[in-house]
């Protein structure tokens, strides 16, 4: 199980240390700025078959794209379509940066103890990891990968299972409701990060800390498992 303790308190906030065996990072909105990107793509589709587009981007974000393909157009190629939207996600890299924090924390950690796992396709994921300019994990997990995705817990189990550890050793770092659902699901302990949605959705979903991004986490110490320091949790 995953170990936690408040350690002070500041104005700004708290600092805790978690302690843990391995740690999942959503990709889009945790390490990699898309947002714009993906925003572009699935307005002008939406635009294309009729549908509001600030509601399917709102959908969109978070999840397998064929599952907003399937939802929206449940009588069309599901798999036609969805490598349309993948093309043109694969085309459009424009402002894909990596947040803050996200190289310096990976940077400190041993490769073999954490991994991402997306709602990307595999081919759609390691383009903006290069493009961002982030190491590629050796265990990635993708859409490509799994038979259910977010909020199923089926994405984070095989993401544990790929390092070596049950999920409930393991910390998720998510962005969106769906993603803090299936890690809750999945039986891990979930960071979220206030870069796509508010607090009060975050809460809500189960998320169990809440920061600003990855330049609130730093690694302690990664002798035995893996200790965290968490600063502003909100």
């Amino acid at each position: 199980m995953v170990a936690a303790k408040d350690n002070s308190k500041k104005d700004h906030g708290k600092m805790t240390q978690i302690h843990c065996a391995a740690l999942l990072f959503d990709m889009d909105g945790v390490l990699i700025n898309s947002t714009p990107a993906v925003a572009r793509v699935w307005r002008r589709w939406a635009i294309e078959h009729g549908f509001n587009p600030d509601e399917v981007v709102a959908r969109a974000h978070g999840r397998p794209s064929l599952t907003t393909v399937t939802e929206y157009l449940p009588n069309s190629d599901h798999k036609a379509e969805n490598r349309e939207v993948e093309r043109r996600e694969i085309e459009d890299l424009e402002g894909v940066v990596t947040l803050p924090g996200a190289l310096d924390l990976l940077a400190s950690l041993p490769e073999d103890r954490w991994t991402i796992v997306t709602s990307c396709t595999r081919r759609l994921a390691e383009v903006r990891i290069q493009a961002a300019g982030l190491p590629l994990p050796k265990k990635l997990i993708t859409s490509s990968d799994i038979t259910y995705g977010k909020p199923h817990p089926e994405p984070f189990l095989k993401g544990a299972a790929a390092l070596g550890f049950p999920a409930t050793e393991c910390v998720v770092f998510e962005d969106v409701p769906a993603g803090v659902r299936s890690g809750k699901a999945a039986g891990a302990n979930v960071i979220a990060f206030t870069t796509t949605v508010q607090k009060p959705a975050l809460r809500e979903a189960g998320a169990d800390w809440i920061v600003n991004n990855c330049a609130d986490i730093r690694l302690l110490d990664a002798s035995s498992g893996l200790k965290l320091a968490l600063t502003d949790v909100l």
